[in-house]
């Protein structure tokens, strides 16, 4: 799979999951920080986001774990988070 298949995939997924009505998947920068001065998500915008990509690729995300700043980074985080837990390799 293309990596820059599953960011668009996963940038789809931010915009429907978080209603963001302003903003298109060209507007996302896939190595952006997602939270603070990225996209400026909180908390509940994670958790929001956190279900959608588990609903969509079957992964999981424990809210007690530190690593989960880390995949959620940025789109760039959260595509090799993905492709790391379901075997896909990324061109």
């Amino acid at each position: 799979m293309k990596k820059e298949t599953l960011e668009h995939e996963i940038k789809e997924i931010i915009i429907s999951a978080l209603d963001l009505e302003d903003i298109t998947v060209d507007d996302i920068d896939s190595a952006a920080p997602l939270f603070n001065e990225g996209l400026g998500l909180d908390s509940i915008d994670a958790l929001e986001l956190g279900m959608a990509l588990k609903k969509k690729y079957d992964v999981n995300f424990k809210s007690d774990k530190e690593e989960n700043k880390e995949y959620f980074k940025s789109v760039e985080a959260l595509a090799n988070y993905i492709a790391k837990s379901k075997n896909i390799t990324l061109e």
